[in-house]
C-alpha cells in the first residue's frame, strides 16, 4: 500500500517543527549538563568541608565532651552538616567496623545517630573509594544517592564521609521535566502557528492552482473556446516564487488560447468548405442520376431500341454510385450543420411509433432483392404499458438515428442474424429513456471498438457481410458518427458493448426536461456508469 504523499504545507510545518525540536533538545541538554556540573560542584565543596572536619585533630576542647569521646566518627552530627550525613570507619581489609548516620541536626545529633545496616555497609564496601581520589557517587539501600569521599584522620584511621545527593538529583530531575514540558508545549504552539502562517503564505499558490483547475475543467477538445481564465496580477509578480509560477501559467494560457483560436478558425473553414462542397455537389449528382435514367429510358442504342447488356450494366453502376455519392454528400452536409450548432426542431414525440416504423422499413429493405424473405430476423421488445414513451427530440433526426443503427446491423452481420430493438422507459418516471439495438452477430473487433463512432471508421474488412453482399459497396463510415452527433445534440449519450454473439448499441435520451433556451437539458447520466450497467442487463 503506497503511503499518501505529504502536502507542501505539511512538509514545511514538519520541517520547521523538527528544526525547533532539535534546537530545543540541544539547548535543554546543554542546560542540564551545566546545571548538573554546577550543583554537583557545590555538593562536592560541601562534602570537602565535612571531610576536612573529619580529618582535623580534636584540639583543646573545641567541641562538646560527647563529640570528643566519639573517636574518629565524632565529627558526625556536628553543625553545618546536611541531614543524612554519615561517617564510616574502614579497617585495613576494606571492611566497615563502625558507622554513624545523622538523623537529626544540632549538638544532640550524636544521641540520635544510628549505624548503617548490614545491607548498606555491603553496598558501601563494594564502592569504597581510595583515599585522595575525590568524591564518588554511591547508592545506599534505604538512604538513596550519596557523594562519598575517603580521608585519613590525624590518628591514622581511614574514614568514609558521605552526604546525600537527593536534593541535587531532585533539582536536576525537576529541571529536565520542566524542559521537556516547555519544549512539548512550544512544539505544539509552533505546529499550530506554523500551520496558520504557512497556510497564509501558500494562499497565493492555492489561487494559482484554482486557476489551473478551472482551466482543466473547460471543454477544450472541441468547439469554440474562450480561454479567459488568468492568474490575478497579485499572484503573477515575477519577483516572488509564486509570482513566477503565476506568470508562467499566464504565458502558457495565452499560448494555449492562441492555439485554440487557430484550431477553431481552421475547423470553421473546414466545416464551411465541407458544407459548401456538399451543397454544390448535390446538383451535379442529381443531374448525373437524371441523365442516367434518361439514357436508360431512351434506349442507349438509338430511338426505340433497348440498350445492350453492357450499357445497361454501366448505367446501373452509374446510378448506384450516384446514389451512394448522394448519400455521402447528405451525410457530410448533416455533420457540417451539426458541427456548426444548427438548432434542431425539438418537439414532444412518442418514441414507440418511430421505432415500429424504423424496424418495418429495415425489414422491407432487408427483403428487397432477395427471394428468401430477407436475410435477418427482426424483433421488437416494447414496454407492456400502453402509455407512450415521450421524449423531446427532432423526429426527423431521431428517425435517422434509428435508420443508421438498423442499417449498421443489417450491413455488417451475416444472414440469419437476429436484430432486436427494445425501448426501456424511465424507471418510475425518473431518468432517461433507453433505446437498445442488439444483434447476435460476430461482434465488433476489439481494436475497432473504441473508434466505431469516429468519422470514416469502417469495419467492412473485419465484420462479416451478408451472403448476398459480396458485390455491394462498403459503407461510408459516417453512419455511427451521425448517430453520435445527433444524440449529443439532443443532450443524450450513446455507447456500444460488443463481443462474439452479442453487440448492443445503447442510446440514452432525456425526457421532457429542457433548459431555458428550449434545448434538452445537458448532463445525462455518465455513459460509463449507468449505460454500462444497463448494457449488461439482459433485455
Amino acid at each position: 500500500m503506497l503511503r499518501r504523499p505529504w502536502t507542501l504545507r505539511t512538509r514545511l510545518v514538519v520541517s520547521a517543527v523538527s528544526l525547533i525540536a532539535v534546537v530545543a533538545a540541544v539547548i535543554g541538554s546543554v542546560t542540564a549538563i551545566a546545571f548538573h556540573s554546577y550543583m554537583y560542584g557545590k555538593l562536592d565543596d560541601q562534602l570537602h568541608s565535612v571531610v576536612e572536619r573529619a580529618g582535623r585533630p580534636p584540639g583543646p576542647l573545641p567541641l562538646p565532651e560527647t563529640l570528643r569521646e566519639a573517636g574518629p566518627l565524632g565529627f558526625v552530627g556536628g553543625g553545618g552538616q546536611p541531614l543524612g550525613t554519615f561517617g564510616a570507619l574502614v579497617d585495613g581489609d576494606g571492611d566497615i567496623t563502625a558507622s554513624k548516620v545523622v538523623e537529626d541536626s544540632g549538638l544532640r545529633a550524636q544521641e540520635s545517630a544510628k549505624p548503617l545496616t548490614a545491607e548498606q555497609r555491603s553496598a558501601l564496601e563494594a564502592a569504597v573509594p581510595e583515599t585522595g581520589e575525590g568524591a564518588q557517587s554511591v547508592d545506599l539501600p534505604g538512604l538513596g544517592g550519596y557523594r562519598v569521599e575517603a580521608t585519613t584522620t590525624a590518628e591514622g584511621y581511614t574514614v568514609l564521609v558521605g552526604i546525600p545527593s537527593a536534593e541535587v538529583s531532585g533539582a536536576l530531575t525537576t529541571l529536565i521535566v520542566v524542559e521537556i514540558c516547555v519544549t512539548a508545549a512550544g512544539l505544539i504552539a509552533a505546529s499550530i502557528a506554523g500551520t496558520v502562517l504557512v497556510g497564509v503564505a501558500l494562499r497565493p499558490l492555492r489561487r494559482v492552482a484554482a486557476t489551473a483547475t478551472r482551466v482543466s475543467e473547460l471543454p477544450l477538445h472541441s468547439g469554440e473556446v474562450a480561454l479567459l481564465e488568468r492568474v490575478p496580477d497579485a499572484e503573477a509578480d515575477p519577483r516572488t516564487e509564486v509570482g513566477q509560477v503565476g506568470a508562467a501559467l499566464n504565458r502558457m494560457l495565452g499560448h494555449v488560447g492562441s492555439a485554440l483560436a487557430a484550431r477553431q478558425e481552421s475547423e470553421t473553414r473546414v466545416r464551411q468548405f465541407v458544407a459548401d462542397a456538399s451543397h454544390e455537389l448535390r446538383t451535379p449528382l442529381a443531374s448525373i442520376r437524371g441523365y442516367a435514367e434518361l439514357t436508360r429510358r431512351a434506349g442507349g442504342g438509338g430511338a426505340g431500341q433497348e440498350p445492350d447488356p453492357v450499357t445497361r450494366h454501366a448505367l446501373g453502376r452509374i446510378e448506384s454510385e450516384a446514389d451512394r455519392m448522394t448519400g455521402l454528400v447528405e451525410d457530410l452536409l448533416l455533420l457540417a450543420r451539426l458541427d456548426a450548432g444548427r438548432p434542431l426542431s425539438y418537439g414532444s414525440i412518442d418514441l414507440l411509433p418511430l421505432v415500429v416504423d424504423a424496424v418495418s422499413d429495415a425489414r422491407a429493405a432487408d427483403q428487397r432483392g432477395t427471394d428468401a424473405g430477407g436475410r435477418h430476423h427482426w424483433r421488437l421488445e416494447l414496454p407492456d404499458a400502453a402509455e407512450p414513451v415521450t421524449v423531446r427530440a427532432d423526429p426527423e433526426r431521431l428517425q435517422q438515428v434509428l435508420v443508421n443503427l438498423l442499417a449498421n446491423a443489417r450491413t455488417h452481420t451475416p444472414s440469419g442474424t437476429t436484430v432486436t430493438v427494445s425501448v426501456q422507459p424511465p424507471v418510475r418516471g425518473v431518468g432517461p429513456v433507453m433505446l437498445l439495438v442488439r444483434d447476435d452477430g460476430p461482434g465488433i473487433p476489439v481494436e475497432l471498438l473504441p473508434h466505431v463512432f469516429e468519422r470514416f471508421a469502417r469495419g467492412d474488412a473485419s465484420r462479416a457481410r451478408g451472403a448476398d453482399g459480396g458485390g455491394a459497396t462498403g459503407s461510408t463510415g459516417l453512419g455511427l458518427a451521425i448517430v453520435q452527433a445527433v444524440v449529443s445534440a439532443h443532450g443524450g449519450r450513446v455507447a456500444v458493448e460488443s463481443g462474439p454473439g452479442r453487440t448492443v448499441f445503447a442510446v440514452e435520451l432525456p425526457t421532457e426536461a429542457v433548459s431555458a433556451d428550449g434545448v434538452p437539458a445537458q448532463g445525462a447520466p455518465e455513459v460509463d456508469s449507468q449505460v454500462g450497467d444497463r448494457l449488461t442487463t439482459p433485455v
